[in-house]
């Protein structure tokens, strides 16, 4: 089964922030903060969106923004156009 998002939406799989520091300390689940990036699955149906943001792109989006979902055991982000504040670029 596969989720097809509709019109000017997007389906993000999270990606998580890393657990320790860059000097070893491991962070808490407690201290964590909600993943604001996520990986691209698809791309709704918007034809000016399919040409800016395409599947396997990285892009962080609003913090509170999207509705999450758990599908397959694994939580997914969907997100609409205007939650997506930029597209990484490797």
């Amino acid at each position: 089964m596969k989720i097809k998002p509709m019109d000017d939406r997007l389906v993000l799989e999270l990606l998580e922030e890393e657990t320790r520091t860059k000097s070893g300390l491991y962070i808490p689940d407690t201290a964590k903060e909600k993943p604001i990036m996520g990986k691209v699955i698809a791309v709704g149906t918007d034809e000016d969106l399919r040409e800016k943001i395409k599947a396997g792109d990285k892009v962080l989006f609003a913090k509170y923004g999207g509705e999450e979902i758990s599908f397959d055991d694994k939580s997914y982000k969907i997100v609409q156009r205007s939650d997506v504040l930029a597209v990484i670029e490797d």
